[in-house]
């Protein structure tokens, strides 16, 4: 099962990250996947587009604490400077996406972007 942890600029609407999630799909060759959640910064909580774009997935947005990104920081491969000074993590799309996916998740995708927002994608280790 698949996380889509995104994280994305202010204003960003829920076409755009639709779309990178399924440029994110392509990229990392799993067309068939199952998702089972889209995956944001609690920060990003006032923002309509991963809302939106979580019900036109019909996934669950899981809502992730500065606390439990910042524990899976290190296993991130992607560090941004401007995401880093604007948000207080290097990557945000990939620190929700592990977060997300639990203890033994592991990214599938690395972060990708768009002109707003970031895509990583998450698998959820054996339970």
């Amino acid at each position: 099962m698949i996380v889509a942890g995104i994280g994305c600029r202010k204003g960003c609407g829920a076409d755009e990250i639709v779309a990178l999630i399924e440029d994110a799909v392509k990229q990392a060759g799993i067309a068939n996947c199952k998702f089972t959640a889209l995956a944001a910064p609690r920060f990003k909580d006032d923002e309509p587009g991963p809302r939106e774009a979580a019900e036109r997935m019909n996934l669950p947005l899981l809502l992730i604490d500065e606390k439990a990104m910042k524990a899976v920081e290190p296993r991130c491969p992607t560090r941004s400077e401007t995401a880093l000074k604007a948000t207080g993590f290097a990557s945000v799309a990939e620190a929700a996406a592990l977060a997300a996916a639990g203890t033994d998740g592991r990214l599938v995708l690395p972060r990708i972007s768009s002109a707003m927002a970031t895509c990583a994608l998450a698998e959820r280790g054996p339970r």
